[in-house]
């Protein structure tokens, strides 16, 4: 489930992989979230660093500390909206890049993609 690269800041992949899982919905809206050592020990990194990609996920609104649930995702769903928008936007672009790194046009991208999503049925 963790995918950790070498050529960036562990704390930010983790919480670009926490966003995705609330954006995803497996963490659910107002959904306790597990604790941070729980967390840090699936993913096998220090508590520290989790520490730090939580604090991350409430700073962009994704993740609140209730003094008695411990940490629970928004339940405000307009942020998650925008933060999937967001993500999905970034990911594209991406793959837009790629796609014009082996020479297709905008046309052919849209080609591709129609052609691959109607292979799925």
């Amino acid at each position: 489930m963790w995918r950790i690269e070498e050529n960036r800041p562990i704390w930010v992949q983790l919480t670009e992989q926490l966003a995705e899982q609330i954006i995803a919905g497996r963490y659910g809206p107002g959904e306790r979230m597990p604790s941070v050592r729980d967390l840090a020990a699936e993913a096998g990194v220090n508590p520290n660093t989790m520490q730090r990609a939580m604090a991350e996920l409430e700073a962009m609104g994704l993740a609140q500390t209730n003094r008695t649930a411990g940490r629970v995702v928004t339940e405000d769903m307009e942020i998650i909206a925008q933060k999937r928008k967001e993500t999905a936007g970034k990911q594209i672009q991406e793959f837009i890049r790629r796609m014009r790194n082996l020479g297709l046009s905008s046309e052919d991208i849209l080609a591709a993609v129609e052609e691959e999503i109607n292979k799925e049925g």
